[in-house]
């Protein structure tokens, strides 16, 4: 299997340390709802577990949840994020972290997104930050500043590397000055000296009460789990400068092992318009805001897959439509071809370009197209091209190879109501058909027209 490896910005050929491979994916800071530019990324992390299955290799995931020092700038600067929420919400920052992470697992679960082998919380691992920590101080790697434990990141002349920066006073273009740094690219580890009075979240240790900094957690959570040398590193694009970066400095200063992570698999953004997606404005999209619109969560997987994760992928209601409606005509092939018992001919030939495109730093397009090649495919049996999508699925993760009709009870109020919408469209008045459909979205029905009928199923 060849893999991008932003390490080495090249395509690399695959091989793990042992036996098991493991993976470590940059998971959600629960502060507030994930928007399907974020699920983009953990979406591309459960294609890369899949596809090592897929291909035989046996794979531990860890994934973490950050409920405790991320600040809104990424770097040392701005707002807590965790308090940003309980402000937002009236709540406590504890109660935020509960909320959005039930509300990350459930998005996970609907998107078909394998639940990860260990999902430790940060807040529970304080205790190995602050060893980690001690590490790195008694290596010499810290200093004491204002209160607050720094990073020394001109004791790692390689600093910059990671990233491919020009030089290391760019590494951290981003970070706001801090008078406490020696220099501008030095991050926090441990935070005594709160900027928020307020701050709920606070834990004893050698250099007084506080927390810990944001890009500690990853580092140790990965190396307790998964040693202090692994395969793979995934997450956004968004990372690569500051916190990936920052991982990999007190990462490899603190075990010694160089490279630290052998391969790093970075998505990239989700764009709306010339905007990558966030969390303001006409930006925030959730998986809820596109399943309230009667769009399915798989619909939003298989868009995903029109473009490789190394791609920025625009997003439009127009693509997602288009996305949906391939979807859809995939479900509808796969009821027909549960009527048939033909297995003639082979699916042989797309097997092997099927692997293929995995192998191929996981090209999921053409493994898209792979699919409707065999699935167009009037020489081979239609079950036996049926139990061919099967296999398929498992790297898919589409939930369309065992699809059964969905039976919907329909009310008579409901029914009533299509009638009605039905009588609308004889009448070309669209505007009451539309108010009509809008009101059975609201009552939980989601209406669906094909060129054999209107379907209804259940939102």
């Amino acid at each position: 299997m060849q893999l991008y490896n932003t390490r080495t910005k090249k395509q690399e050929q695959f091989q793990p340390l042992k036996k098991e491979v493991g993976m470590y994916t940059c998971g959600p800071t629960v502060y507030n709802y994930a928007h399907v530019g974020n699920l983009r990324s953990f979406l591309t992390a459960d294609v890369l577990k899949r596809v090592l299955q897929y291909l035989g290799y046996e794979v531990k995931q860890v994934m973490n949840i950050t409920d405790v020092g991320h600040l809104t700038s990424d770097a040392d600067s701005g707002e807590d994020k965790m308090l940003k929420g309980a402000e937002r919400e009236h709540l406590t920052v504890w109660d935020i972290a509960k909320k959005y992470t039930k509300a990350f697992m459930h998005d996970i679960e609907r998107l078909n997104i394998a639940k990860p082998d260990v999902l430790p919380v940060a807040t529970e691992h304080i205790k190995d930050m602050i060893v980690f920590i001690q590490q790195l101080e008694e290596k010499g790697f810290t200093y004491e500043g204002g209160g607050n434990i720094y990073f020394d990141t001109s004791k790692f002349p390689q600093y910059a590397d990671f990233a491919k920066l020009p030089s290391i006073e760019d590494a951290q273009e981003r970070v706001e000055a801090d008078t406490n740094k020696k220099h501008p690219r030095d991050f926090v580890l441990w935070f005594t000296k709160s900027k928020f009075e307020e701050q709920e979240m606070k834990w004893d240790s050698p250099w007084g009460e506080g927390y810990p900094g944001w890009h500690i957690e990853c580092s140790v959570m990965s190396t307790k789990y998964l040693g202090e040398q692994f395969d793979i590193h995934t997450g956004g694009i968004d990372h690569i400068q500051v916190h990936h970066t920052n991982e990999v400095a007190q990462s490899e200063c603190c075990t010694g092992k160089h490279p630290w992570v052998r391969f790093w698999v970075h998505t990239e953004f989700l764009r709306i318009g010339s905007d990558k997606m966030a969390k303001s404005g006409e930006n925030f999209i959730t998986l809820q805001t596109l399943i309230d619109k009667g769009y399915d969560a798989m619909h939003y997987r298989y868009f995903t897959y029109t473009a490789h994760y190394r791609q920025a992928l625009s997003f439009t209601w127009e693509s997602l439509d288009a996305a949906k409606n391939a979807y859809e005509r995939l479900k509808k092939k796969v009821l027909t071809f549960k009527q048939s018992a033909n297995e003639e001919g082979t699916t042989q030939q797309y097997e092997d370009k099927f692997k293929a495109t995995l192998e191929d730093d996981m090209n999921m397009p053409n493994a898209l197209a792979v699919v409707w090649e065999m699935m167009d495919d009037p020489a081979v049996g239609e079950k036996k091209r049926l139990d061919t999508l099967k296999k398929f699925d498992k790297v898919l993760g589409l939930r369309v190879a065992y699809m059964e009709e969905e039976k919907v009870d329909v009310p008579e109020e409901i029914q009533q109501l299509m009638n009605e919408r039905e009588q609308a469209r004889k009448e070309k008045d669209f505007t009451k058909a539309d108010e009509i459909r809008d009101s059975l979205l609201s009552k939980g029905f989601i209406l669906e027209d094909s060129d054999d009928g209107v379907k209804v199923r259940k939102k």
